[in-house]
């Protein structure tokens, strides 16, 4: 479990927005997605969670589908 962090995802979101799950995945410079065993779907892989460096690439392109959480403020 994270320490830092923890990422939230709308699963409803991503899977209404074709492409959404695999433009997730491809953003994350520290790869916290990975493609979920459905169709249009991602899983956050939670061993790299801490290792966010909140740079927003993922919550820019989901708004509604993504949120980060600081767990120390």
């Amino acid at each position: 479990m994270a320490m830092f962090i923890r990422v939230d995802i709308d699963g409803s979101v991503v899977e209404k927005s074709p492409g959404l799950a695999a433009k997730l995945v491809e953003a994350c410079p520290v790869k916290i997605f990975k493609p979920g065993s459905a169709p249009n779907s991602v899983e956050v892989v939670e061993a790299n969670v801490d290792e966010c460096t909140l740079c927003d690439l993922c919550m820019q392109a989901s708004p509604k589908g993504v949120r980060v959480v600081k767990l120390y403020e």
